[in-house]
Parts: structure tokens; sequence; C-alpha cells
């Protein structure tokens, strides 16, 4: 019960709070512990592929059973002491964990700005939220990185963090972060991670394999809700799910494709290496800056669907 109300308070803190910048989050935690790890695996390792290989199976290991092991204990030396405390730690630990305030804030930054007409300060806005080049985008490809953002992260910044602590409270959601993380920092297809990084790309992956799908399931739903088209985002994940290098990552694209009834994706560039990228979605009409604003009332309203139907699943397995 009290793992229940952890999430939803947890939900309710980040819908309200976000994640403020004078507050310690524990991916920054995360992020040292990867960079630490990485310097020193490389420095004793061989500088082989199988070395390589080695030392990144190695983080891919130790930090999500290292973060299970953490947070799991103070769960359970926190409720030992009173179960308020461990209801405060879990309530505290759910919040951070889930990024939907974050994004839209982010998200309407680079609206704001493309409304303003400043395309400079909307490519600074982006870049923030992006891993692509931003300094030569138009502001369609300002408003497209936008929206595919919103809807990556609606899975791994929302839906999947909400699945993995529906299941097994703050510890679980935490090491599930501390897997996307690794992801972002060693999941590049490049000479220096190419290796090293495979583990944690892989695991990212499997960690993200039922959630993603879930999540666009949801954002179909939340298309019908939110003003969106349900057929298209149905049509369109059906058809363009797999259009992306990741088995996940156009799951969400797809659906909220349809849904807008716009063309996202396509080639990109990435640290100033060209991509020739899949699209996703038609472009029945061109996408505008509004699109950032309709990607995020979707974003929002599948997240409201997964808590309500998360929780009575749980509460009916309960019983």
């Amino acid at each position: 019960m009290l793992t229940g109300v952890a999430v939803a308070g947890g939900f309710v803190l980040d819908a309200v709070f976000g994640d403020p910048a004078w507050l310690p989050h524990p991916v920054v935690w995360m992020g040292r512990c990867i960079s630490a790890l990485e310097k020193r695996l490389r420095a004793v390792l061989p500088k082989t592929p199988r070395g390589e290989l080695l030392g990144g199976g190695i983080v891919a290991a130790v930090l999500p059973l290292a973060t299970l092991a953490v947070t799991g204990t103070v769960c359970t030396l926190a409720a030992r002491l009173h179960p308020l405390a461990g209801l405060a730690v879990q309530l505290f630990w759910c919040a951070q964990a889930l990024a939907a305030r974050g994004l839209v804030q982010e998200s309407r930054n680079v609206y704001k700005e493309l409304a303003k007409g400043d395309l400079p300060a909307a490519r600074r806005a982006v870049a923030r939220i992006v891993g692509r080049d931003t300094e030569n985008l138009t502001a369609e490809g300002v408003t497209k990185a936008a929206v595919e953002t919103v809807a990556e992260n609606a899975s791994d910044g929302v839906i999947a963090p909400l699945f993995y602590m529906l299941i097994g409270g703050a510890p679980l959601a935490l090491t599930y972060k501390a897997i996307n993380t690794m992801d972002s920092m060693l999941g590049y297809k490049n000479k220096e991670y190419l290796y090293f990084g495979r583990c944690a790309a892989k695991l990212d992956d499997a960690a993200n394999w039922l959630p993603s799908r879930l999540a666009a399931l949801l954002w179909v739903a939340a298309a019908a809700l939110a003003g969106g088209s349900a057929k298209g985002a149905w049509c369109i994940w059906r058809r363009d799910r797999h259009n992306h290098a990741s088995p996940n990552s156009a799951q969400t694209e797809s659906a909220c494709a349809g849904a807008l009834g716009v063309q996202l994706a396509g080639p990109a560039y990435y640290f100033g290496a060209y991509y020739d990228k899949p699209t996703i979605g038609d472009a029945l009409r061109p996408i505008e800056a509004e699109d950032i604003l309709r990607a995020d009332r979707m974003m929002y309203t599948e997240s409201v669907l997964a808590l309500i139907i998360g929780l009575a699943v749980r509460f009916a397995l309960m019983m």
C-alpha cells in the first residue's frame, strides 16, 4: 500500500515542482560513478575490443546492482525506523525518477523562442534536450527535434520509470535510471564507445522494450483524449515503429507523428557526422511550433493514464 502511495505522491510532486536545480539528483551521482568507473577500467584493461567489452560489461553490471543495493537498503532502514520515514524516502525518490515536468518546461522554452521568432535562441534551447547538432537547424528542424524529444522521453523519462516503480518502488525505478544514464553516456556507436558502451546499450534496449511499447499504446489512447488523431497514431505506430536504429525509440515517436499528422525524424547531424535516418510519419501538413504544446498535452495525458491503470493493476493484484 505504501509503495502505491509513494508512486502517486511522487508523480504529483514531479508534476508540481519538477527537478529544482539546487536539489541534488541521483542521476548526477550516477553520472559521476560511471565516469569514475570508466576512467579506472580503461586505465587497467587492454585497449582492445575484448578489453573494452569487458570494461563496459563491468560498468553495466556494477552500477545497476549497486544502485539497487544502496537505494533498497536506505528505503528498508527508513521504513524500519518508522513507516512514515520509509514513505517519505520513497516518495522523494519516486519524484526524482520522473521527468515529466522537466520535459514540458524544456520543450516549452523552445516553443517560446519560436513564437518570438528568435531562431538562434530556439536552437540554443533545443540543444539542451537533444543530442544532434542544432546550430544550422531551421525553425522546422528545431520544432521537429523538440517534438521528437517529448515523444521519445515520454517513454524513458516517464512511462518506463513509472512502470518499474509500480513493480519495485523507488529502488527499482532508480535502478532503471542508472541503466538509462549509462546508455546516454556510453551507448554511442563511435570509435570511443563502440565496444565499451555495447553492454550498456543492450541492457537499456532490454529494460525499455516493454515500457516503450506500452507507452506507444498509451499515446494512442492519449491522442483520443487530448485532441490528436488516435487512428493516425495507431496506423503510423503499426507502420513506422521500427524506423530507428534503436528497437525502442520509434515506438512513441511514430505514435506521436501519427497523432499530429506530421513527419518526424529523417536525416540529421551528430557531432558533425551526417546520418541518413528514415522518416517517421506522413507530412499531412507542415509541422508548426504549436505541435510542441500538443505533444506535451498528449505526453501528460498518457502519463496520467499510466498512473491510473498501473495503480489499479497493482491494487487488484494485492487483493
